[in-house]
């Protein structure tokens, strides 16, 4: 690393226990920790990530400033068309891990965010028009994160049985047609 001109930075610079998810990293936006197998064997630990605190806080600062009094004169369509791109790409960069949670969190918080603009525009008077619902602003172009997670795929490639015949994996119970055979 010295031959490169590199050097550790000492504060970010440390051992990590992971053990049986004893402590967590952050890495490139990434909290990453092991963490309890729920359905499996439950004394058996994954790798799994998800946003860190800080990139959660970041997109959360932005949807208040979005979504803040200053717009109040916006129309909502305006005000979702600059926050979707910002959800999408958001979303695109953390879809992979495991940020099904982070992103159900963000879900709520951006349409309450909506609504709590809708009721401030209203003004002094309460509005007689019922607060948006989370259908409502999707079919006006909101982008919404859940169902979105992608898992990477497999990181050590499938094992052929012994057979060595080439519908193997293709679970032909149904006798389904897959790439022109039967």
């Amino acid at each position: 690393m010295s031959r490169l001109g590199l050097t550790l930075h000492p504060v970010k610079t440390r051992m990590v226990d992971l053990r049986r998810g004893k402590e967590s990293f952050v890495f490139l936006g990434c909290t990453i920790r092991k963490r309890r197998s729920i359905q499996r064997n439950p004394r058996w630990h994954f790798m799994q990530r998800w946003p860190s605190p800080k990139a959660t806080k970041k997109l959360r600062d932005r949807v208040r400033e979005l979504t803040s009094k200053r717009q109040s004169g916006q129309e909502v369509r305006r005000i979702i068309a600059e926050l979707t791109p910002v959800l999408r790409g958001w979303g695109n960069y953390f879809r992979t891990g495991n940020a099904d949670r982070e992103f159900n969190k963000m879900d709520y918080f951006v349409v309450k965010s909506l609504r709590r603009w809708q009721y401030r525009r209203g003004g002094q008077r309460p509005t007689k028009r019922a607060p948006f619902t989370g259908d409502q602003l999707r079919g006006m172009g909101l982008h919404r994160l859940m169902g979105t997670v992608k898992y990477p795929a497999q990181a050590t490639p499938r094992r052929s049985s012994l057979s060595r015949v080439p519908e193997n994996g293709t679970h032909g119970l149904k006798g389904e047609i897959r790439n022109g055979l039967a």
